[in-house]
């Protein structure tokens, strides 16, 4: 549940369930049978947060990946390699986006942004 709901006559939890005639999604007590329409749709949020290695692990061979976009206007920092494929991603911190791009050369590996 997006936050945790408790009913009002007897302090337990009010679980998410539905009004089939009425098409409403209510919130309602499992002992004292009490009802109440719920204020928003959302039951359940899962937010998945990756840590740097795991992320860094499915960068690893993002080069590889024929469904990327390619450039060869760019020049890589670390090795002069011509070639590049490049995607947006999240900012951090940020609620933008950004432009990522990393090297093809297969021993290099480079990551950068614009």
């Amino acid at each position: 549940m997006s936050s945790m709901k408790f009913c009002r006559r007897c302090n337990n939890v009010l679980y998410p369930t539905e009004d089939k005639e009425n098409k409403l999604l209510l919130y309602a007590c499992r002992y004292c049978n009490h009802e109440e329409i719920a204020d928003s749709s959302i039951v359940y949020r899962n937010k998945i947060h990756h840590s740097i290695q795991r992320r860094t692990r499915e960068l690893e061979n993002v080069a590889a990946d024929p469904t990327l976009p390619r450039t060869k206007s760019v020049r890589c920092s670390q090795c002069n390699h011509g070639e590049a494929v490049f995607f947006k991603a999240p900012t951090k911190g940020e609620e933008g986006m950004t432009l990522v791009f990393v090297c093809c050369n297969p021993t290099c590996g480079n990551r950068w942004t614009d």
